[in-house]
């Protein structure tokens, strides 16, 4: 069903020829324009145009690639499902509200058609022509809007159909985008706690290394300085002589 309404999107934007590149396409990965072409059996400026004529809606998007050696730019598409899917529902809903407009002009309105040239006029087309055909000259007979508002309403119900469809696929697109969505939240998720425990691991390495550099530092004996023997007696005189002095104040 999804292929089926992505053709119909094309086809609105291109037209038939376009019909065959939604099978050539991915809505994941992005798929070089020369095997488009080639697939396509188109020249590669007719197959760009076709893709850029899609990409001014917004239901393609692509990367380029610059070729080293030869110097020009590849391009590489991928088809926007979501996007798609949105431009088709505003489609519908579109022609849908064309048609309830048309439905309540045929219920409150009065036509007027020519039996003979099967042209119809509204009622103030009908009074500027003063109800004759202004390509025959016959008299213009008053409509019965019943069958047309049959045919409207068949319509209204085809599309309605459509658009239910097209809002069961938009759904699946929006569940898959959700599940998307969580794996790369918990990768990203498992890749910050990954980088949080090395970082915590290096962190506990470096304070073992300065442990056991500080044990090893505390076990090392630093040897007391000794003062000569010199030094010693003639502190021993400077104690004595002050506490001399002290005794006789």
């Amino acid at each position: 069903m999804l292929k089926k309404f992505l053709e119909e999107i094309m086809v609105l934007i291109v037209g038939k020829q376009a019909e065959p590149i939604v099978s050539l396409l991915d809505g994941k990965k992005y798929v070089n324009e020369f095997i488009i072409a080639k697939k396509l059996n188109l020249t590669i400026n007719q197959t760009r145009n076709i893709l850029y004529k899609i990409s001014d809606y917004g239901l393609v998007s692509f990367i380029r690639k610059k070729d080293k050696r030869k110097g020009w730019y590849t391009y590489f598409w991928k088809i926007e499902i979501m996007k798609c899917l949105e431009f088709l529902k505003a489609n519908l809903t579109q022609k849908m509200d064309q048609i309830y407009h048309q439905i309540k002009s045929r219920e409150t309105k009065e036509f007027y058609a020519c039996q003979r040239c099967h042209i119809e006029f509204n009622e103030e087309s009908a009074l500027i022509y003063n109800f004759t055909c202004p390509e025959c000259g016959n008299i213009l007979s008053r409509k019965d809007n019943t069958s047309a508002i049959n045919e409207y309403n068949k319509e209204l119900e085809k599309l309605k159909k459509e658009l239910k469809l097209v809002d069961e696929e938009l759904n699946k697109e929006k569940e898959k985008l959700e599940k998307s969505r969580v794996r790369e939240a918990k990768k990203e998720e498992k890749i910050k706690k990954e980088i949080k425990k090395s970082a915590a691991d290096e962190r506990k390495k470096i304070r073992e290394k300065e442990a056991k550099k500080n044990k090893k530092a505390s076990k090392i004996k630093i040897p007391k300085k000794k003062l000569p023997k010199k030094k010693e007696k003639k502190n021993k005189e400077t104690k004595k002589k002050k506490e001399s002095k002290k005794k006789k104040r």
